[in-house]
């Protein structure tokens, strides 16, 4: 018997999404924070992401100003200030004082990461693609920043240890069990996982 299915008018279900708070700002001007849940990669050489917002974002005319931001990660630790940043307007509140969060200088780029976040990738807009709601910024990973407290002795670093957060349909879940590994599906038998 096959599975029964509806059919809805279109959306946005492609879910989970990561959950990133994205720091941005303008020289002498208090740094803001945006949470993000429309973030991505899109290619490796060179190395792009894209993150896209609103237009009348109180962000979206910093990043479009500066050509600069921070994508942040977010963990459990950080769950509840990625919410009040998703939720609160930068023209009302410091998000950096009011959750805490201590700006991290950044090695490329003005803008400051967020120190309490285990990965920072500093990043340089490329292009801006009008979509529509959102524009999608198009933008070079110009430097990495990794928390050392996750890496080991032999310099490996543990990025799914970190207890990193995804964002699905309204709510936020901590990523869970690991069902396999790149390539798991065509290795021999014995050496999954």
């Amino acid at each position: 018997m096959g599975h029964l299915k509806e059919v809805w008018k279109p959306g946005n279900m492609l879910y989970p999404v990561p959950a990133v708070m994205v720091s941005c700002g303008r020289p002498k001007e208090t740094p803001n924070i945006i949470t993000v849940a429309w973030a991505g990669t899109v290619c490796s050489d060179p190395v792009m992401v894209s993150v896209s917002v609103r237009k009348e974002r109180y962000s979206y005319d910093i990043i479009k100003d500066t050509g600069e931001f921070v994508i942040n990660l977010v963990t459990k630790d950080l769950a509840y200030a990625a919410d009040y940043c998703g939720v609160r307007s930068g023209r009302d509140v410091d998000k950096f004082r009011d959750m805490k969060l201590t700006p991290l200088r950044s090695t490329c780029i003005q803008v400051p990461g967020i120190e309490e976040s285990p990965v920072n990738l500093e990043c340089q807009v490329s292009q801006v693609v009008e979509l529509g709601s959102h524009d999608m910024f198009l933008s070079k990973v110009v430097a990495v920043t990794v928390d050392k407290d996750h890496m080991d002795e032999k310099g490996k670093f543990h990025l799914n240890e970190t207890g990193l957060v995804a964002y699905s349909h309204g709510e936020y879940f901590l990523l869970g069990e690991k069902l396999g590994k790149f390539g798991y599906s065509v290795q021999k038998k014995g050496r999954r996982r």
